[in-house]
């Protein structure tokens, strides 16, 4: 199995996160204050440089102001319409 960091699906859930942050209004600095970690961080882990695990992505979605269920099921959808596109 391919590392999942590298992975089409991967990069899908990194844009979500990012286009959800920049929907509720906040920088990568509002969301480093948030989460009591640097932007620096926050720039590594949306770039795909560092691995969120579930409790960092759990913590993320908390200081976003939405649920991990509903961040999970929009990266699901976001996923199936890439597959969609795929040829």
């Amino acid at each position: 199995m391919e590392k999942t960091i590298y992975t089409q699906e991967y990069s899908v859930m990194l844009k979500v996160l990012r286009e959800t942050r920049e929907r509720a209004g906040l920088t990568q600095v509002d969301i480093a204050a948030k989460l009591n970690v640097t932007q620096v961080f926050i720039s590594k882990c949306e770039g795909g440089q560092r691995r969120l695990d579930v409790i960092e992505l759990r913590a993320w979605c908390n200081a976003l102001g939405i649920s991990t269920a509903e961040f999970i099921s929009a990266v699901e959808l976001a996923i199936v319409r890439t597959d969609e596109v795929r040829p």
